[in-house]
Order: C-alpha cells, then sequence, then structure tokens
C-alpha cells in the first residue's frame, strides 16, 4: 500500500471487507464504480429475524468473553488460494463467463435490449475472472474436481450486481441492478456449451 508517497508492505494474505449502508449517513459516501470493481463478490444482508435478532441481542448484551480459536493459519489460506486456481475450467465454461459479463455492457452487440434500455455502464474484465474464481471456489468447496454451469450461475448475482450502473431510465421503472442480472441469467445465448 503506498500513503504519502511512502511503500508499505502489507501481509500475504490481505484482503478488504467493506461495508455500504443503504441509508445515508453524514461522512460517509459510496465508492466510486471503479473501486466497487475491485470487490470480487457484493453481498446483501437482509434484516434479521426476530428470533436471529432475539438471539443477537442476548449473545452481545453480557459480559462474557468469548474464547476465539484459529482454524486456518495465513500458509493454510494462501495454499487454498493456490489450490482454486489450479483447478481446471473447461473452455465452454470460461466462454460463458465472458459472454455473460460482455451482455451487461448495453453497447455489446450481444447485449440485450433490457440492458441497452437500463444499464449505463456493464462490468468489465475482472467480473469475468472473478465469475471463474468463483466458480472454481464453490466446486472445490464442494469437493468437485473442476467447476459447470451451475457454479457460475451461483455466483454470478454476487459478482456482477455491484458492477451494473443502472440509468435513470430503470430508477423510473423499478428497475433494479440485482433484477437485471437476475433477468440476465435467465437470457439465452450466454451458455457456450
Amino acid at each position: 500500500m503506498t500513503a504519502a508517497g511512502q511503500t508499505h508492505p502489507l501481509p500475504a494474505p490481505f484482503f478488504v471487507l467493506a461495508t455500504q449502508n443503504p441509508i445515508e449517513q453524514e461522512g460517509t459516501y459510496p465508492l466510486p464504480e471503479a473501486q466497487l470493481d475491485r470487490f470480487m463478490f457484493e453481498l446483501r444482508v437482509a434484516y434479521p429475524t426476530k428470533e436471529e435478532e432475539e438471539t443477537i441481542v442476548e449473545a452481545t448484551t453480557g459480559d462474557r468473553a468469548t474464547d476465539i480459536a484459529p482454524v486456518l493459519t495465513a500458509e493454510d489460506v494462501l495454499a487454498l488460494q493456490h489450490l482454486v486456481r489450479r483447478i481446471p475450467v473447461p473452455k465452454p465454461l470460461v466462454r460463458s463467463a465472458v459472454t455473460l459479463v460482455r451482455m451487461t455492457r448495453p453497447g455489446d452487440a450481444e447485449a440485450p435490449a433490457f440492458v441497452k434500455e437500463f444499464v449505463s455502464w456493464g462490468a468489465g474484465p475482472r467480473a469475468s475472472q472473478y465469475l471463474i474464481l468463483g466458480a472454481k471456489a464453490r466446486a472445490a468447496l464442494d469437493g468437485r474436481p473442476m467447476p459447470d454451469e451451475d457454479d457460475l450461475r451461483a455466483v454470478a448475482a454476487t459478482v456482477l450486481t455491484h458492477r451494473l450502473v443502472i440509468n435513470f431510465a430503470a430508477e423510473a421503472a423499478g428497475r433494479s441492478a440485482p433484477d437485471l442480472v437476475q433477468e440476465l441469467l435467465v437470457t439465452r445465448g450466454w451458455l457456450q456449451g
């Protein structure tokens, strides 16, 4: 990391978690689209159920100490990252990921009409990379030797949603990035195998 002209080495593995509250708060600002693209996934967390909220309140308002025991070392995490990258991916799945991402771009010839109507900016090449890495990780977690179409579909919303910049027409029509991604996933033409 570089700050004030000085580079500070960061330990590996290094990753960033960021939270974004949908309610505007003074002194906080949404990240620009170029910075959002650097995050692999966007996970939307809904309010907990009443029972879950009661459990949260009970667990966090007492004076009981909690012991935290590491389950992985930094070396374990790095080894798992390398393992995921070594998983082979069928060429048709790579084509599917790239085609799906390109379909989010309103200027692309393969973009469906609803993308051209409602999206200002689509996903960039990082989205294709993260679709494949996410699909590989999902296959590994499931104990399978390579990812398939289901893995790609399963990670698509978390990879693509925060990369779509919708326009005023989308807002006026009540459309959102998550529902546009869901519509893309049922659109024919992106699966290549």
